[in-house]
């Protein structure tokens, strides 16, 4: 392995602590009473303020004025932040790994064949088969032991997932740097979401612990809003958009895992069985075994 593969798989790991982190600490910000529409404010309030100051000084906010950074920071930013904030409030980290990061890839497809007619390749196709598959028998095993196998949180973590693919499949359509798209979601976000919600939403910071707000503040507002992008992006240079993607997106999965010890989550056959099925259609680990076949020994 030489330095540069070594750089990559640092800023691999880096990006997984965050993701994963993100998992938990979403879900523990329902458990502290931080209820989205609070989350979503300090969020971009908070990267506003750091990224903000810098784009002056550098004198380089020019992309912000085009009408992609606006449509990148509705989709990516707001509706994907109050969805998926909100349903964590309604179901544990387990339903999140399997409603949003395992149906990612599928709604990321889906949106490219709506909006650029790209069809579906070979590996998709195999992914939906067994995310349905997976789903089905998850059903199954929930309608067997439950009246209600699944709640708005499940719906709320499917529509995350399509803001995601939608936001997605505009930014590798776009000509933005993973800097600006990161700028452009965070400072729009601000700019559309806060004056509505200083105006119009009730807030419930005021009995919330401040130390449990800092917390959350400073998690999302600057290592996944800033850091993880910047650590992401720096592994796909040195490592490949593939290998980096495969490996990051364990995180959200090994998060769910961790969140049934750590925050006494619910556990049983139908969410194994879902976050096994859903992880492999995810991940699809046939794809890195033709990757690995393909490298020079």
């Amino acid at each position: 392995m030489n330095r540069v593969q070594l750089q990559g798989y640092l800023f691999v790991l880096i990006t997984m602590c965050i993701w994963g982190g993100f998992t938990i600490l979403s879900r523990l910000s329902a458990k502290w009473h931080i209820v989205a529409w609070d989350l979503t404010a300090l969020r971009f309030a908070f990267a506003f303020l750091i990224l903000m100051p810098i784009l002056l000084y550098r004198r380089d906010y020019h992309f912000l004025f085009q009408k992609q950074s606006i449509v990148l920071a509705l989709v990516g930013g707001i509706g994907y932040c109050l969805t998926v904030y909100s349903g964590f409030y309604f179901s544990p980290a387990a339903h999140a790994a399997i409603f949003l990061n395992g149906f990612i890839p599928v709604c990321t497809a889906l949106a490219a064949w709506l909006i650029y007619k790209q069809p579906f390749d070979r590996h998709m196709w195999v992914s939906i088969g067994v995310i349905s598959i997976s789903l089905i028998v998850m059903t199954y095993l929930l309608l067997m032991n439950s009246r209600q196998p699944f709640g708005v949180g499940d719906v709320l973590f499917v529509l995350g997932a399509v803001c995601w693919g939608v936001f997605s499949v505009l930014l590798r359509e776009s000509n933005m740097t993973a800097w600006q798209a990161m700028c452009s979601v965070a400072i729009w976000s601000a700019i559309l979401y806060l004056p509505a919600y200083w105006l119009f939403i009730p807030k419930h910071l005021a009995e919330v612990d401040p130390l449990h707000i800092a917390i959350q503040t400073l998690f999302h507002g600057v290592l996944v809003v800033i850091v993880a992008t910047i650590c992401y992006v720096e592994a796909i240079k040195r490592l490949g958009a593939f290998q980096a993607g495969s490996i990051v997106t364990l995180a959200p999965f090994i998060a769910a895992v961790l969140a049934i010890p750590l925050l006494n989550e619910p556990v049983s056959p139908a969410i194994i069985c879902g976050l096994i099925g859903i992880g492999i259609g995810a991940l699809q680990p046939w794809r890195w075994l033709a990757y690995r076949r393909k490298q020079p020994i």
